[in-house]
This record gives structure tokens, C-alpha cells and sequence, in this order.
């Protein structure tokens, strides 16, 4: 993704929101699949889910992925669901971008790797989808997929200990994803 602000400073942080479920998409929820994220720390949240500036290492936390873990092993410790910025703060790098996360399903085999040059993603667990009817009539639930958005740091405008988001006229903002698919 790519924008160029023309006349001003511009905040900048695009995001896509694809939902992914490895086993297929009328295969029920993700709580199965195992994920790693090559993160040691996250931005917690406030009461409207609003990064509070904070950031905090997931370690001996429901959050921590830095190992591959089935994800709803501490699921219900985090509240409905996983939505939370992820700081990318591992060095693992392929072609100048670097590893967001693996994520498994064991009943498929089914892998996806994710890497992006952006500093944050957000995991996010599907967590208000009830009763989404979809492809082939499917209806979709809590948990049905899985979202992996690479972004700048939510709330990085009001927060100065965030990565800026801004571009400055004539500068190119430049987002990368790359979505690599295997069966082991």
C-alpha cells in the first residue's frame, strides 16, 4: 500500500483486515491453530480499547506468542478476545521485511507466515462476529477467523513514544505484506 500526502503533514497508517481461518471457511473456530508472533511486547489498551502509550512486554503473559502456542489456551484471560497492537520488535528479516507471525492449523496442515515492514500488528480473534452469514450460506461466529493487521501503533498521533504515523508532503508512505502459504 502506498500514499503521498500532496500539500500538508499527513498521519498515515493504512491496515487490511482479512479474516483467516487455515481449516477453510465453514470449518467452525480458530481456537485450535497455534500462532507466533515475533513480538516481545504489546500496547495495552484502556476501557475503549484505545492504546494507553504503555508498552509492555508479554512475557509470562496470556499475550505472549514469541513461542508458537495454540490460541485458545489463555484466550479467556484476555476478556472476549485477542484485539491487541503486537510491537514487532524481534529481528527475524526475509527481502527487508520482517517476520509478523507463523500460524498453524493442525487439522489441515495448513501454514501462514506473514512479513511486513510496518512496526505493529494487531491479533485479532474475531471476537464480535455472531451470526455473519457468508460464502456458501455459511454462518459465521465468535472466533471463526483471524485477523493479522500489520499497521503503524494505534493511537501513535496523541502518543509521542510511538513510531510516528505522519508523512510529510511529497514523502512516500510505503506499507508491505507478504503472505506466504505451505502445508507441513
Amino acid at each position: 500500500m502506498e500514499a503521498v500526502p500532496e500539500n500538508k503533514p499527513t498521519p498515515i497508517s493504512l491496515a487490511q483486515h482479512t479474516y483467516w481461518n487455515l481449516a477453510g471457511h465453514n470449518s467452525g473456530n480458530i481456537l485450535d491453530h497455534s500462532i507466533q508472533i515475533w513480538a516481545n511486547h504489546i500496547t495495552p489498551v484502556d476501557q475503549n480499547t484505545v492504546p494507553t502509550g504503555e508498552i509492555l512486554p508479554v512475557k509470562d503473559t496470556p499475550f505472549d506468542f514469541t513461542t508458537e502456542k495454540r490460541i485458545g489456551d489463555d484466550i479467556q484471560q484476555v476478556g472476549l478476545g485477542y484485539d491487541h497492537n503486537y510491537v514487532l520488535d524481534l529481528e527475524e528479516e526475509k527481502s527487508g521485511l520482517k517476520h509478523v507471525a507463523r500460524v498453524r492449523d493442525p487439522s489441515s496442515s495448513r501454514v501462514l507466515n506473514l512479513w511486513s515492514n510496518a512496526p505493529g500488528v494487531q491479533f485479532y480473534t474475531a471476537n464480535y462476529v455472531n451470526g455473519i452469514v457468508g460464502k456458501g450460506g455459511a454462518v459465521y461466529e465468535k472466533h471463526s477467523g483471524l485477523c493479522l493487521e500489520t499497521q503503524g501503533f494505534p493511537n501513535a498521533i496523541n502518543q509521542p513514544n510511538f513510531p510516528s504515523v505522519v508523512v510529510q508532503p511529497g514523502e512516500k508512505y510505503r506499507h508491505t505484506m507478504l503472505f506466504e502459504f505451505s502445508v507441513e
